[in-house]
């Protein structure tokens, strides 16, 4: 898998995080459980935990998304992303890890395992920066 493949089955999973947390809300509404509005923009939140945790999964992934994608961009521009495609995909398997461990809970062990596969993505996406130097 190259690395502009990665980019998008990155973008895929960030994707299907959304869906993960919008999808139960839609027969909600259309069944009149909850109010076509009733969801949080500056309220407070009446998912069950397992909903926001996946929400904060899939806003996790896109704030981190854009440097990824404009490491792999930059590489691409200067002809080397072959120089960093068998590292990169170990980025999407350390995030998808990472929103997993997020959405299963808050328990120590799964909140340092969060951490980690949030280290792992930052310093291998150091490491492909340090590959285009």
């Amino acid at each position: 898998m190259n690395a502009y493949t990665t980019v998008l089955l990155y973008a895929g999973w960030i994707l299907v995080l959304a869906l993960f947390y919008a999808l139960p809300r839609v027969p909600q509404a259309l069944l009149g459980q909850k109010r076509i509005d009733s969801w949080e923009r500056g309220k407070e939140s009446t998912d069950p935990m397992f909903l926001q945790r996946a929400k904060s999964a899939h806003l996790n992934c896109l704030e981190n998304f854009p440097v990824f994608a404009a490491v792999v961009a930059i590489a691409g521009l200067m002809g080397q992303v072959e120089a960093i495609s068998a590292v990169a995909v170990f980025v999407l398997y350390a995030r998808i890890a990472q929103s997993v461990s997020h959405i299963l809970g808050t328990s120590f062990i799964l909140v340092m395992l969060r951490a980690t596969f949030f280290l792992l993505q930052v310093f291998i996406t150091l490491y492909m920066v340090y590959l285009l130097l």
